[in-house]
């Protein structure tokens, strides 16, 4: 089965995809039924792409991950021709249902047309036999997520959230002026190179507004999602209503990803997802650190103070107190202070009304994104 003969793209030449100006066919053609389809790249220089088609190029040293519902297996190799570091995906197509086929599909096109600085580069994709292989840069730090679990068990310092989220909401804010809801934003899909640039992926799960060359407010379609990734989703999304959602939704995601970032466990994982939406749904919104959000153990969080201001021109209000989080893996230290600005930027993103959120670009201008910034590590 082949997928692809040839695809290779540069991170260095930024351009915009302008979604009202592209057929919903040219970004879901179906590679499968199409073999001998070949992306053309613009020009770039040699030295920072790698584009070798050839397996035997291409060393693996170590896997360093797993993605796509545990299909896809994430190695480090390194490119003989050049000695290069590179990061390698490789999928068994034939493990894939036609549903994750047309993600991969969908996934592999868009990163050729989504030229931003913050969403992940596809350097070369090609098959071999039925294996679908993915050569992109190397992040050096690896996800987020990892450096949760790695040095960061107990929770990232605000200076360091305050990086890896202001760029993956500038890779968010290139989709959603493109038109596109990410569906699937979470500290596992943002990645962090040697020298402290911040990618977005996991393209597969995204879902374009722009349908026949218009535009439309809202979406009503649900896929099937893995459960792993529903306690990042907006209410709006698992509600499944008439009302639908738009990039609003990803918006929501920003704020359980802060939370994620700030305290090292991911809230609502332990939920059912029954329990989950009611949850969300009950509003008003909640600390970085709600008791009723979190696993099991504990640790005692301390908000800064019960009324602050948003940061970009709202006002909010934050419940002042101690809370208690339980965790049967983690140690948290006994007390963790939050900024205001931090809380600010929380709850915005959790308001339960969609219309409340702000967009993208206005949250870039957020007070907490206007501290001093340093370099990663």
């Amino acid at each position: 089965m082949s997928l692809l003969d040839c695809f290779c793209t540069s991170r260095t030449q930024v351009e915009s995809l302008r979604p009202e100006k592209q057929s919903e066919t040219s970004t879901h053609r179906n590679l499968v039924d199409d073999p001998t389809l070949s992306l053309l790249p613009p020009s770039t220089r040699a030295s920072e792409v790698i584009c070798s088609t050839n397996v035997s190029h291409y060393e693996l040293q170590v896997e360093i991950g797993r993605g796509f519902d545990n299909l896809t297996s994430v190695h480090l190799a390194r490119h003989t021709p050049t000695g290069t570091l590179v990061t390698v995906k490789i999928t068994n197509l034939e493990n894939c249902t036609e549903e994750r086929l047309k993600a991969l599909q969908k996934a592999v096109i868009l990163s050729h047309f989504f030229r931003h600085p913050n969403i992940t580069t596809y350097w070369t994709v090609f098959t071999v036999g039925s294996w679908l292989w993915v050569i992109s840069p190397f992040m050096a730090y690896g996800s987020a997520s990892q450096l949760l679990r790695t040095y960061f068990p107990e929770g990232m310092s605000e200076t360091l959230i305050r990086n890896i989220l202001f760029g993956a909401v500038r890779g968010l804010n290139y989709l959603h002026q493109n038109g596109c809801i990410h569906r699937s934003i979470k500290a596992s899909h943002i990645l962090i190179s040697g020298d402290g640039l911040v990618t977005l992926s996991g393209l597969s799960h995204l879902h374009s507004l722009v349908k026949h060359g218009q535009k439309h407010r809202a979406v009503y379609d649900f896929p099937q999602f893995s459960t792993s990734v529903q306690p990042w989703l907006s209410p709006e999304l698992l509600r499944q209503d008439l009302h639908g959602y738009n990039v609003k939704s990803d918006i929501y995601s920003v704020g359980i990803t802060a939370c994620e970032l700030a305290s090292g466990q991911v809230p609502f994982q332990d939920m059912h997802r029954t329990q989950m939406l009611l949850q969300k749904l009950k509003g008003p919104p909640y600390s970085p650190l709600d008791i009723s959000i979190f696993p099991q153990s504990e640790s005692r969080m301390k908000n800064s103070r019960s009324g602050v201001d948003s940061g970009i021109g709202e006002s909010v209000h934050v419940s002042s107190g101690t809370r208690t989080v339980n965790s049967d893996r983690l140690q948290t230290p006994p007390s963790k202070t939050f900024s205001p600005a931090f809380l600010s930027l929380v709850q915005l993103c959790l308001q339960q009304d969609p219309e409340k959120r702000p967009s993208a670009s206005s949250l870039l201008s957020h007070v907490f994104f206007k501290q001093p910034y340093f370099e990663f590590l």
